[in-house]
């Protein structure tokens, strides 16, 4: 996928990404188009990433923002983990590029907070999870919001990918 880059987020890029729409059962993940989801993607942590070229790959957030808001009535963000949530541009997802996407965002973390990583995925995205597995995150929990079961995984190894 050629280089990638990190690069802060602005009005033009979180519109984009608000526009995003995933083939089914992905689709779960779009997001609906409102001044409170344009709100929360600027005013929290959330980079974009982009290609060498300019064009928006994905985008991460850090913090509570990446965090399943349910999950907290089971307890799963309790230990001291960075939480991080990655969303790729849907043409892109599901071909091979995740590896080299993962790889910068996990390497950016471990500059900005030298702390253990924790992430939720839904599931069902099996493809998400072998490639959050071979980066050496681990099965914690799983817990249920609104129907759709949420696993949540650690990586408590501070090396850097490449």
């Amino acid at each position: 996928m050629n280089q990638l880059f990190i690069r802060d987020m602005n009005e033009a890029i979180a519109t984009e990404i608000l526009n995003w729409k995933y083939e089914a059962p992905y689709d779960f993940y779009d997001i609906v188009f409102t001044s409170d989801a344009l709100n929360e993607i600027l005013e929290n942590p959330y980079y974009a990433v982009i290609n060498h070229t300019g064009e928006l790959v994905g985008f991460f957030c850090i913090g509570e923002s990446a965090q399943v808001p349910i999950g907290v009535q089971y307890g799963a963000y309790q230990e001291n983990y960075v939480d991080i949530g990655i969303g790729m541009k849907p043409e892109l997802t599901g071909k091979g590029k995740g590896a080299a996407f993962l790889a910068l965002v996990i390497n950016h973390i471990k500059e900005q907070h030298h702390t253990p990583m924790r992430l939720t995925v839904a599931t069902f995205n099996k493809r998400a999870i072998r490639l959050y597995e071979k980066f050496g995150f681990d099965k914690v929990l799983e817990f249920n919001s609104r129907g759709i079961d949420f696993t949540t995984m650690v990586r408590d190894h501070l090396e850097y990918e490449g």
